[in-house]
């Protein structure tokens, strides 16, 4: 079987998650999935991964994949999936992990043998833009300990991720062309992955009130609301107003702007009050668990079928993604073939 090879850095995903905001917007209709998603069956029979793993999962030309950069990559998983892996899949995730240390071992060898330069300034980049999902230098300190490694080997592990990734782009980017063709047919086959949902886009300024808030609580931040709305309606400019009021992080920055959001993307009181507006109209202050909204609508879309030329760059991306996966995939196994690859588990 081929390994399936995901273009992105799969042991090193230090994430915080983080809650929905009251009003936010999903992926727009007309993008396809990421390439190398999931979506059939397990195979009917995987060879059992012990309960206990060892301290060598693999060995690549002789070089080691521990138990440890194992154990990073499955927190990784764990982490973009949003849960623990299932136990009943357990053997087959840790299996196709497995198969994907190794490939990215391969390129990495690969890579150093074609003497594929990673500047450190790259990595360092990438250190930073880490470091930076957290809010300071002790979380940050606390989530590699967490995961049982140092800043020198997340260092090593990022170079390693990076020459392969220059690798891949190197022998394989040139060769992978979509043509106006394979961006056509695409289209037309799946006509499902365009159609739109009936759409506001919309703008809100929210007054937040705790859970099970308070009466005095919630009179405050009504108050509080009403006071924006005021001021709006004797002209106040609402972005301005947005970014001064607004409780909500992820819009106060652009203005309150939340975009297009479809019909069933946000609580049912700020969609009922959303929809009934016309373009240019505010709402009064409107109560949901999230505390008070005042809404503008900006523009209504109909539902719809999204037009070819608007999504056309995101099917020659997804297109692009699914090319190189499998041409990148072929040149894993022509490395294999001449490798020596020992899996221990």
């Amino acid at each position: 079987m081929k390994t399936r090879i995901a273009i992105a850095l799969i042991a090193v995903a230090l994430l915080a998650g983080c809650k929905k905001n009251p009003a936010e917007a999903p992926k727009p209709a007309g993008t396809p999935a990421p390439a190398g998603t999931a979506t059939g069956h397990a195979p009917a029979a995987v060879k059992p991964v012990p309960a206990i793993l060892p301290d060598v999962i693999a060995r690549v030309n002789g070089k080691a994949i521990d138990r440890g950069e194992f154990e990073r990559a499955v927190k990784s998983l764990e982490a973009q999936a949003g849960g623990p892996v299932p136990p009943d899949r357990r053997d087959a995730i840790y299996r196709q992990l497995v198969d994907q240390l190794v490939a990215l071992r391969l390129l990495s060898q690969e890579s150093v043998a074609k003497k594929v330069a990673v500047p450190d300034a790259e990595i360092d980049g990438r250190v930073a833009q880490v470091k930076g999902q957290f809010p300071n230098e002790q979380a940050f300190t606390a989530a590699l300990a967490e995961r049982q490694m140092t800043p020198d080997k997340l260092k090593a592990e990022i170079r390693q991720q990076m020459q392969a990734m220059k690798l891949v782009d190197s022998e394989i980017g040139p060769t992978v062309t979509v043509t106006d063709a394979d961006v056509s047919n695409f289209y037309t086959k799946n006509p499902d992955k365009f159609q739109e949902p009936e759409a506001a886009h919309t703008a809100h300024i929210l007054i937040r009130t705790p859970e099970n808030a308070d009466e005095a609580a919630k009179k405050k931040a009504r108050a509080e609301a009403q006071t924006v709305l005021a001021q709006l309606k004797k002209g106040g400019d609402f972005a301005a107003l947005a970014k001064q009021h607004s409780q909500d992080s992820g819009s106060a920055v652009n203005g309150g702007d939340l975009g297009f959001v479809p019909r069933g993307q946000t609580v049912p009181v700020f969609e009922q009050a959303a929809f009934a507006l016309k373009a240019g109209q505010l709402s009064g202050v409107v109560e949901s668990p999230f505390g008070f909204h005042i809404i503008k609508m900006i523009a209504h879309r109909d539902a719809r079928t999204v037009p070819l030329q608007e999504v056309k760059p995101q099917i020659e991306q997804f297109i692009k993604q699914q090319k190189t996966q499998e041409k990148t995939a072929a040149y894993v196994e022509t490395l294999k073939a001449k490798a020596k690859v020992e899996i221990l588990m």
